[in-house]
């Protein structure tokens, strides 16, 4: 005691001390007195203990990690609150530690291991204990396309920003993989020579071969050089990932250039051929032509080993079905089928095994407009249709439609006169007119210059979808299928009078009846010529 007061010391000053050494803000070492089902006191050597909330103690699972007695790290927030008591947090402990450590990884180039959490613009979002961006071009040595994939996976990283003030720091994956393929790399050429068999990965698929990881180095395996038999597409036999033995063809030490080959591992099927395969030698394969992976019979035609051909026929097995073709099926027959197929010139009809009927889009319909068979067929669809030619030769078959029925237009001319006046419904507004619907599958059009007596720059501004017009037809050509009709005309008599010579000099020069298309193309030749301009 005398000598407490000797040196002018006091007990509290001693308290003082002791407070000046609890900063707020540091992280200090405490001891667990007890826990409770809301709180965890801590000892920190302290005037008196602290208080944490004890989730800061809990796992994802909600399982206390510690025990009474354990040491932990604390940070501290308040020296002291209006209790008196020290306020304190394990949370923000170990918040300040991953910090540091992070720290000392960035300073002493040491890469860090994380978790990857979720999808950010521009890359991934990663736990390294605290959040951290990884750029999409960091991901990989390559371009990944689906960063999804990688969501959950824990990897190591190398920390290329660091600013803890404004938090924010940003990793690398590429960077580590560089260095690990550098080492490998290195490697490789050291030990890599000419008909060398090695292992490698596919990294990448192009139309003309793949490029295989030899471990740090890339080489080229043609697509020539991959199957003694005939490969479209590396994708036939590969897939990115794949792990394959390559012989090494050629390297060029100074460009670091590698031909590989895989075909050259196995023995050439060529030698020989002609032995294994006499011609008119009845076999089984796998098409490639007609399904991939179906099983059918060849008849082989030819066998050529130096440019390694092998002819092959299918059709030769079974009797031809064309030979009878023209006695089965006469010129005018009604036909049923299947559509076994649909294009932009056509619906196929399948007739029987091997034969099959093309009714062309300009065949399916007398009036409507198609322009793809598609918006009328699906493929299945049970259709009936008449046969219009068979050339036996080149194995074709025309079908049509249409023929099903009479023709709506060799009664057009009789139904819709020059002259006569009619009155329907405008179907469609164009940019150079208007469709008039005259009955159904028969329109006219107006055009621009026959919706109004005034100059029309719209016709839009003149007509709409939907409104009931009358007007005068001022041409019909059955032979291209088009009516051609005048509002304007309506309310013009010299025009009308003029349309009524026209309609007297075709009654007088047709000679046929209308339903004979040369007649027809005639009766559009006399009136083009000696009919004047279409109004």
């Amino acid at each position: 005691m005398t000598q407490e007061i000797t040196t002018g010391e006091s007990f509290a000053d001693l308290f003082s001390a002791t407070e000046k050494k609890m900063k707020e803000g540091e992280v200090t070492k405490g001891r667990i007195l007890s826990i409770d089902d809301d709180q965890v006191q801590v000892d920190v050597g302290f005037k008196s203990e602290g208080f944490i909330d004890l989730w800061e103690f809990m796992d994802e699972q909600g399982k206390i990690l510690v025990k009474v007695g354990d040491e932990v790290d604390v940070l501290i927030e308040e020296a002291e609150d209006d209790d008196g008591r020290i306020v304190l947090s394990k949370d923000k402990a170990d918040r300040v530690k991953v910090w540091d450590e992070i720290s000392e990884a960035f300073e002493a180039d040491k890469p860090v291991e994380g978790r990857i959490l979720s999808r950010v613009k521009g890359g991934l979002s990663v736990d390294i204990g605290v959040k951290a961006f990884l750029p999409g071009s960091q991901v990989d040595l390559r371009p990944v396309r689906n960063l999804e994939n990688l969501l959950g996976e824990r990897l190591q990283f190398k920390i290329i920003k660091f600013n803890q003030r404004r938090a924010n720091i940003v990793l690398s994956r590429r960077a580590l993989l560089e260095k690990e393929r550098e080492k490998m790399r290195a490697t490789t050429l050291e030990t890599l020579q000419e008909a060398q068999i090695i292992d490698g990965v596919i990294k990448n698929l192009t139309d003309y071969g793949a490029f295989i990881d030899l471990g740090g180095i890339d080489g080229l395996l043609h697509v020539t050089d991959m199957s003694w038999g005939r490969v479209n597409h590396p994708s036939e036999l590969f897939r990115v990932g794949d792990e394959i033995k390559v012989k090494v063809l050629r390297f060029d030490a100074e460009t670091e250039r590698v031909s590989l080959g895989l075909k050259q591992i196995q023995p050439d099927p060529w030698v020989d051929a002609a032995m294994r395969y006499p011609i008119g030698k009845r076999l089984s394969g796998k098409c490639k032509v007609v399904e991939i992976g179906n099983e059918v019979e060849a008849v082989v035609l030819d066998v050529d080993e130096y440019n390694r051909k092998i002819s092959l026929g299918m059709k030769q097995i079974e009797p031809n079905p064309w030979a009878l073709i023209e006695e089965k099926y006469p010129i005018g027959t009604h036909v049923s089928g299947e559509i076994r197929n649909i294009t932009n010139f056509g619906v196929f009809v399948g007739l029987e095994e091997g034969i099959d009927g093309l009714v062309h889009v300009s065949d399916i319909s007398w009036t409507e407009n198609i322009k793809h068979p598609s918006e009328k067929f699906e493929k299945g669809n049970h259709v009936e249709a008449v046969v219009l030619k068979i050339d036996r030769e080149n194995e074709k078959f025309s079908l049509g439609i249409k023929q099903l029925e009479s023709n709506p237009w060799e009664d057009i001319l009789k139904k819709f006169a020059l002259g006569s006046e009619i009155t329907g419904e405008v179907t469609n507004v164009t940019d150079f007119g208007a469709f008039v619907k005259l009955e159904d599958g028969i329109e006219g059009l107006v055009y621009s210059s026959e919706l109004s007596q005034e100059p029309v720059d719209k016709p839009s501004d003149v007509v709409s979808e939907g409104d009931t017009v009358t007007a005068i037809v001022t041409k019909v050509d059955p032979v291209d299928q088009k009516i051609s009709l005048s509002i304007k005309a309506v309310s013009d008599r010299e025009q009308r009078e003029a349309l009524k010579k026209m309609a007297a000099q075709q009654s007088l020069t047709q000679t046929s009846t209308l339903g004979d298309v040369g007649a027809l193309a005639a009766l559009k030749e006399k009136l083009e010529q000696g009919g004047g301009e279409e109004s």
